[in-house]
Formats: C-alpha cells, structure tokens, sequence
C-alpha cells in the first residue's frame, strides 16, 4: 500500500512537471478563459485529485484503491489540462 501511493505521488510530480510546460510558453496573446482552465487544472488538479482520494481512502477504508483512482485521476486531469490551455 505505501508503494502504490508513493507512485502515486510520483505520478503527480510528473504531472505537475508536464503542467509546467504550459506556463511557461511563450505569451503570444492573452489566455483564453478555456487556457487559464486548463493550466490551473495542469497545475493544481493533480495535487487536488491526489487530496480527493486520500479523503476517499480515509473514509473508505480502501487506501489501495483510492491509489488507483488518485493515480487515474491525476492523469486525467494533467490530460485534460493540458487538451484545454496547449503551448
């Protein structure tokens, strides 16, 4: 269980790493309001989703499995922000 959210953690590292990439691309015109969702989502919605499914998992019981969904959580919402705000 301490390695799956370890990797968990790991991932969201990642994601939040890859999330960078949208921040610090070249301003050419102002963000959209879609742009400015998709980069709080590529840098904030894999600690939240991570924070999500660590309160699941307190509540549940279930700690392996919400280290399964935090981990499909944190990938689908560094996809999704980057999908929204791309460089």
């Amino acid at each position: 269980m301490v390695l799956a959210w370890l990797a968990v953690l790991a991932v969201c590292v990642a994601a939040v790493l890859f999330g960078q990439t949208g921040r610090n691309a070249p301003r050419r015109r102002r963000r959209s309001r879609a742009g400015r969702i998709g980069l709080f989502l590529s840098l904030s919605g894999p600690w939240l989703a991570v924070l999500v499914a660590a309160g699941v998992g307190a509540v549940s019981g279930a700690w392996l499995a919400a280290a399964a969904g935090a981990a499909a959580g944190v990938a689908l919402t560094a996809l999704v922000g980057f999908l929204l705000a791309p460089h």
